[in-house]
C-alpha cells in the first residue's frame, strides 16, 4: 500500500452527533490512555467520530473542502497550497463513498499496537523513509506480534507532513493517489476493532504518524 505526502492543518472541534449517535464523551475512548499524546489521543476520536457517522463526516468535513480546488491544486484555507494526483475528483469520489457507508464500531485504544506503532514512527524519524518496512526489514506482522498475539485480522495506515488530527483522517479517506483506496478502506473496515497511534517527527516530512489495526489482541 502507497502512502501519499500532504502538509494541511485545521483545528479539531467538539462535535456531537445528532439522534442516538454516541456523544464526543462515548467516542473519546483514548481519554485515559496514559501512554498516548494528545494528539495521539485526538486522532483516535476523530477515527470514532467518522466511523460513528461517515456520511456526516464527509458532508460537513470533506465535501467543503472541494472549492478550495484549483485543477490539481488545493489551496487550502490558511495553509500551504498542495499539488494533488488526482485533483477535486478524488475528493468528490471520497465523499459519494462515504454518504453510502455503513457506521462501524468504535475503536479502542491498544498498548501493545501502540508499541508497534511507536516503533516504525521511531525508526522512520531518524532513517527518513516511508512505507511499511522497517530498517531492519520488519513486517506490520512482525512489529506486532513482538507485542502481542493478534486476531481476525491486521493492518497500517502511515501519513506524512500532517499537523492536526482531522486532516491525518481526512487526507487517509480521500486517498489522492491510491488506485486501491487502501487507506480508506481500512479507517471503515468493520472488523477492526482496536488501533495503536504514534505520532512524531519525521525528517523530510516534518511529522508523521502510523497507525494499527487489529480485530483484537492479546498483549501488553
Amino acid at each position: 500500500m502507497r502512502t501519499t505526502i500532504i502538509i494541511l492543518f485545521i483545528t479539531l472541534a467538539n462535535y456531537v452527533f445528532s439522534n442516538n449517535a454516541k456523544t464526543v464523551n462515548e467516542l473519546n475512548t483514548a481519554e485515559n490512555a496514559n501512554y498516548l499524546s494528545p494528539i495521539e489521543k485526538e486522532i483516535i476520536l476523530e477515527i470514532n467520530l467518522f466511523r460513528s457517522n461517515p456520511a456526516k463526516y464527509a458532508n460537513d468535513y470533506i465535501a467543503p473542502l472541494a472549492k478550495y480546488y484549483q485543477k490539481n491544486i488545493l489551496h487550502y484555507p490558511n495553509d500551504k497550497s498542495i499539488k494533488t494526483r488526482e485533483g477535486v475528483n478524488a475528493l468528490h469520489e471520497c465523499v459519494l463513498d462515504l454518504q453510502s457507508a455503513a457506521p462501524q464500531p468504535i475503536l479502542y485504544p491498544n498498548k501493545a499496537l501502540t508499541k508497534a506503532t511507536n516503533d516504525h514512527q521511531n525508526d522512520q524519524s531518524k532513517t527518513g523513509k516511508t512505507g511499511h518496512t522497517g530498517s531492519d526489514q520488519s513486517t506490520l506482522k512482525q512489529r506486532i506480534e513482538r507485542y502481542g498475539k493478534w486476531q481476525v485480522r491486521i493492518a497500517e495506515n502511515i501519513a506524512y507532513g500532517n499537523t492536526s488530527a482531522r486532516q491525518i483522517v481526512i487526507f487517509l479517506l480521500i486517498d489522492d493517489g491510491v488506485k486501491s483506496r487502501g487507506h480508506r478502506k481500512n479507517l471503515l473496515h468493520p472488523d477492526y476493532k482496536t488501533i495503536g497511534v504514534a505520532y512524531g517527527k519525521h525528517p523530510v516530512y516534518g511529522t508523521m504518524c502510523v497507525m494499527d489495526f487489529a480485530g483484537g489482541i492479546e498483549g501488553q
